[in-house]
């Protein structure tokens, strides 16, 4: 199979474990390709058991970006998420390469194919008042109040998404709208290529989680020191890290920095680690359900790959 639209890129979405790796890896055995990662996770070095990084192997079979950019004490926006990805698509394009941007963060796919918003700047005063108010009614108060206030955002966002959750509540009092409407609102924007978006959704949602408690339990490991709990353990010796870090917040780490805390014990660490899981997956899949010129493929048909890489080849041999 041979790449002839240039300026074409592919997007492969869809909710943790639904194969985007396998699929992006069985893509680039029949073309020439680049793989940008769309994952808020991946970017932090030192992070790699409970992002399920690919492994030294795949990254050495095709050229991957935006993996280990970044330390876990700083953070990375959708802003520079999109400046990067439209930067190497056409640094990827020039090499005469097909970029495949591959992942689960569905605000950075959003924000590369919709532009970026034009909601009110950060107020200091007005996120302290939250957070006090969090303070005394926790979290999932919060969110029950921004559910009253904003139920489109409210369903996407998980009740313990502090940093979300502020922000989306801050808007309001600093607009006087919901961030919903401020986002419906905004001019789509063009990107400077065409992007053919597939998604890997399940049509068993039952069989996904398992799917989960799989793969966590492979992170998790038999013992703390070889698994998430031995990775999370050396990160906090560094001593500058907290759970108020974006990259301490992602699921699993904030489970398992928890469990080291003493909060609960191991077995409550599986169950509360892929309760998480399985709740980052009902927001990726509302996320998809919001984007209606993806390419739906079911990923957990045995001949799931092959659907995509036909739809693939129909799509540039008549391009």
């Amino acid at each position: 199979m041979t790449v002839n639209h240039k300026s074409m890129a592919v997007a492969i979405m869809g909710p943790t474990a639904s194969g985007k790796t396998a699929a992006a890896l069985a893509i680039a055995r029949q073309m020439p390709v680049e793989i940008i990662s769309v994952d808020s996770a991946l970017v932090y070095r030192e992070m790699d058991i409970g992002t399920a990084k690919p492994t030294a192997e795949e990254l050495a079979s095709v050229p991957h970006h935006l993996i280990d950019i970044i330390d876990p004490l700083e953070s990375y926006s959708v802003m520079q998420f999109r400046e990067d990805a439209i930067r190497l698509v056409a640094e990827i394009q020039a090499r005469g390469k097909l970029p495949l941007l591959v992942g689960g963060t569905m605000m950075y796919f959003k924000g590369l194919v919709d532009g970026l918003d034009d909601l009110p700047t950060a107020d200091a005063l007005v996120r302290a008042r939250i957070d006090e108010e969090a303070a005394r009614i926790g979290w999932p108060g919060m969110h029950a109040k921004l559910r009253e206030l904003d139920p489109v955002t409210a369903d996407r966002l998980a009740p313990n998404d502090a940093q979300r959750i502020n922000r989306a509540l801050e808007i309001i009092e600093l607009s006087g709208k919901p961030m919903s409407e401020l986002l419906a609102r905004r001019e789509k924007t063009s990107l400077p290529f065409e992007l053919l978006s597939f998604a890997l959704e399940p049509s068993d949602r039952a069989v996904l989680h398992k799917r989960i408690a799989l793969r966590f339990d492979q992170m998790l490991g038999e013992r703390d020191d070889d698994g998430i709990v031995a990775e999370v353990l050396k990160l906090r010796a560094r001593g500058d890290l907290s759970l108020n870090l974006p990259s301490m917040r992602c699921v699993g780490y904030r489970q398992s920095w928890e469990y080291l805390d003493g909060l609960y014990g191991r077995e409550q660490l599986r169950e509360n680690g892929i309760v998480a899981t399985r709740q980052l997956a009902k927001r990726q899949l509302t996320w998809l359900r919001s984007m209606p010129e993806r390419i739906v493929v079911d990923c957990l048909a045995k001949d799931a790959t092959d659907q995509l890489l036909g739809a693939l080849d129909k799509h540039i041999r008549s391009a």
